[in-house]
């Protein structure tokens, strides 16, 4: 899905928040423009060597990513408005709406956001389910769906996909 998502729009620039072993970014990277660039932000330094290996060992050249080490949510108000075309987040689940502030920030009209765990293990539409992770997906979803700027949709693949398009 991250790979066709990615071709779909063409995308040149690309945001994933959550490098782990590089496997998303692999999608992503196997769908962008040849001449595009992933940008990604771990905070585990292993994650990003980890992935890096990856990279060039299904041939991508190091111009291809950058990997940036740290916080997301430090390193997300660095990147310039409106100049992506394309944000992944997998992160750190409580955190999932200051990323959604972030993304729709730095996307461009026409960009697309997507949350890996939409429905994080079925939890989500159960409302006996009250930890902070639930609840912190659960919000996104609500923010996500009242969003003026954006149109979502929710796809059933994995653990559940909230994407959505940023609107011009």
């Amino acid at each position: 899905m991250l790979r066709l998502l990615a071709a779909a729009i063409e995308a040149r620039t690309v945001v994933e928040i959550g490098t782990g072993a590089g496997v998303s970014g692999l999608y992503l990277l196997r769908g962008m423009r040849d001449d595009g660039v992933l940008t990604s932000v771990d905070m585990e330094s292993e994650h990003q060597r980890l992935a890096r290996e990856a990279f060039v060992e299904a041939g991508f050249t190091p111009n291809r990513t950058r990997l940036i080490p740290g916080s997301a949510l430090d390193v997300l108000p660095r990147l310039t408005d409106d100049a992506y075309d394309l944000v992944f987040c997998d992160a750190d689940k409580n955190e999932y709406v200051d990323y959604l502030e972030q993304a729709v920030r730095i996307l461009r009209p026409g960009g697309i956001v997507a949350f890996d765990n939409a429905l994080w293990h079925n939890r989500v539409a159960d409302p006996a389910q009250r930890d902070p992770e639930t609840m912190a997906v659960r919000e996104l979803g609500r923010m996500v769906r009242e969003h003026d700027q954006l149109m979502p949709a929710l796809l059933p693949t994995g653990d559940g996909l909230l994407v959505a398009l940023k609107r011009a």
